[in-house]
């Protein structure tokens, strides 16, 4: 369904086909799955009230949204937490599935994306959930096509040999 011939009415069918790909973009973020959930209302309401008519793929615009929605959270919960001096684990949820427990590849899979570099690891959710080509992930950071590319390759790389060791020795 293309957004930009939508109705205000028709938003669910809609977000019911995106929601849950722009959820696992925002899930890189967030510190819980609930401020995930708040990141993606957010920027899909921003979305749907003033932009769903613009032509187009509206996924690109719609991850930007997400991005920077996240983005604005951890920047005011970072200052907020230095003012109360709150420490708080940076990866508290599972941010693949809602429920992955007991599913060991899946936990070992979530546990190596976490020691990506963050710029890797960036690319690696916008490439593979956000769904985004690397010229539009280049835009997204502000960062040269190739430079996406480049850390792509090298996060999958290192994912390879991250899961095989542990695989071969566990």
């Amino acid at each position: 369904m293309s957004a930009s011939h939508s109705s205000a009415s028709d938003w669910r069918p809609w977000f019911d086909t995106y929601g849950a790909r722009l959820l696992l973009v925002a899930r890189q973020w967030p510190r819980s799955a609930a401020d995930a959930e708040d990141v993606v209302q957010e920027a899909f309401v921003r979305f749907w009230r003033k932009q769903r008519h613009l032509g187009g793929d509206p996924m690109p615009l719609l991850v930007t949204s997400v991005r920077r929605s996240a983005l604005d959270l951890l920047r005011s919960r970072d200052r907020r937490e230095k003012r109360e001096q709150a420490h708080v684990d940076l990866h508290s949820e599972a941010w693949f599935e809602a429920n992955i427990e007991g599913n060991d590849r899946a936990n070992r899979l979530e546990e190596a994306v976490v020691q990506l570099p963050s710029e890797q690891r960036e690319v690696v959710v916008l490439k593979i959930w956000g769904g985004l080509t690397f010229a539009q992930i280049a835009e997204q950071l502000e960062v040269p096509a190739n430079t996406a590319a480049s850390r792509y390759r090298y996060a999958l790389t290192k994912l390879r040999e991250t899961l095989n060791t542990v695989e071969n020795h566990g």
